[in-house]
């Protein structure tokens, strides 16, 4: 994302269609992070750095609650991008904070009682302190893990299988931090690749949070579970994202979770209802 890079949304147009007799109105440009002021005219709004929208297409970006745009060259956008690589249409997907990403109608976040920042604290908290952590986070997305975890941690190595997901998160305003904190390591390719590449002992904690089993099966494998064994230190901790407890999809998919990582060599494995998934501890 390019200094300036404009991202908008249904949720900061709401108050420019409210404000239409207004001289000039405040807005957030990147979806929350900031406000700025910009200049009313009867086809539509002036921004700051001098382009035009009109009202046609703030009322089009309106209408389509499920998606963020892209304004450059006084046109708007929507930041979907599909993947050769995986088959899937990638969105991002607006919330009154913090966006997710919609992966072929799946929402990669919650956003259901909690935003998409609060998840990831949930999700990162199980963990405990992280100070002085080496932290493998196997599913960047838009890397709000890695960004959460780099706060304490003295490395996070981050692995992401698709590069439109880093595509979509270059233009996140939300994201920028994954690509400009030097603690944060970004790996491009197939976590169940890329672990065989790792040394025994590797990490101190590991964040795994895939997809649904329903699309990525394969990262709710025994095999994967005993290499993330074999580089996890004495005593270190794996989050493991499952989905919802009470739902039936995560009812099922829970029991087979747990036998698969007691069978890796985990231990004191904890349902963590309010992070949506289990805490693994290797001895």
């Amino acid at each position: 994302m390019h200094k300036g890079t404009i991202v908008l949304s249904h949720f900061q147009v709401a108050s420019l269609l409210q404000s239409q007799k207004e001289a000039t109105v405040s807005i957030s440009l990147d979806l929350g992070l900031t406000t700025s002021r910009v200049q009313v005219e009867n086809s539509g709004i002036i921004l700051p750095d001098g382009q035009r929208i009109s009202w046609k297409d703030l009322g089009k970006i309106s209408k389509h609650k499920n998606r963020c745009y892209l304004v450059e060259n006084n046109t708007v956008s929507p930041i979907v991008v599909y993947s050769e690589k995986t088959g899937w249409v990638r969105t991002l997907y607006p919330t009154s904070s913090a966006p997710t990403t919609l992966i072929s109608g799946i929402l990669m976040h919650r956003i259901k009682d909690v935003d998409p920042t609060e998840d990831t604290v949930r999700k990162i908290g199980t963990l405990g302190s992280l100070k002085g952590a080496v932290v493998l986070d196997t599913a960047t997305g838009l890397g709000y893990t890695a960004i959460e975890a780099s706060k304490q941690a003295n490395k996070v190595v981050t692995v992401e299988l698709d590069p439109t997901a880093l595509e979509i998160a270059q233009l996140n305003p939300w994201s920028q931090k994954l690509f400009n904190n030097p603690k944060i390591i970004q790996i491009v390719g197939d976590i169940g690749k890329e672990v065989k590449k790792f040394k025994n002992e590797d990490f101190t904690h590991i964040v795994h949070d895939p997809p649904t089993s329903r699309i990525t099966g394969e990262l709710y494998s025994g095999n994967l579970y005993k290499e993330f064994y074999r580089i996890l230190k004495s005593g270190g901790k794996m989050f493991h994202y499952i989905g919802d407890p009470n739902s039936e999809h995560g009812a099922q998919v829970t029991p087979g979770v747990i036998r698969r990582l007691q069978e890796a060599g985990f231990r004191d494995i904890e349902k963590r209802p309010e992070a949506f998934g289990v805490v693994a501890v290797k001895f």
